[in-house]
């Protein structure tokens, strides 16, 4: 059975309260937030239907949102999320080169999952660093400035950390 922790289900209760009453929906992006985290790092459908429940909202209307936005996982991913923003600014200094690159080395497609679980590819609008192309959201933490050199040394990083 899906259900969040107490302290999880305290602080979804704590997130609805700040809205008045009937407009719960308006919690539906950090609750999901939460059940990503809590939930193994990405939303299956009975996951996204239990904050359906919890915030009294049809199903679908959860769907739509987990589905919009780039910040949820709607299947499983790997410990390290290579988020590579694909708009203009990034694709002009050579996003693209580096997706390839990065399918190249890792031996995957974008969407896709390493054998090891270890990395997920995954293509994203604009993260709001336009300064800094290309670049990768990885985790809470932008890299910018993208190289196939920096690419290396950041999937380098990523298994150390693993150790």
């Amino acid at each position: 059975m899906i259900q969040f922790s107490e302290e999880k289900l305290n602080k979804v209760k704590e997130i609805i309260t700040r809205y008045p009453e009937g407009k719960q929906k308006s919690a539906l992006l950090p609750v999901l937030h939460l059940a990503q985290e809590e939930f193994g790092g990405w939303l299956d459908v009975p996951v996204m239907d239990y904050v359906a429940t919890l915030l009294k909202i049809e199903p679908i209307e959860v769907y739509e949102v987990a589905s919009f936005y780039s910040m949820y996982n709607l299947k499983p991913v790997g410990k390290c999320l290579f988020e590579v923003c694909q708009t203009g600014p990034c694709m002009l200094n050579g996003s693209d080169n580096i997706i390839d690159y990065i399918k190249q080395k890792l031996n995957i497609g974008v969407g896709e999952t390493t054998t090891d679980g270890m990395f997920t590819l995954k293509t994203v609008e604009c993260l709001g660093a336009c300064g800094y192309a290309p670049m990768m959201q990885l985790g809470k933490h932008y890299r910018e400035h993208l190289t196939k050199e920096k690419v290396d040394a950041i999937i380098e990083e990523c298994r150390a950390k693993a150790n």
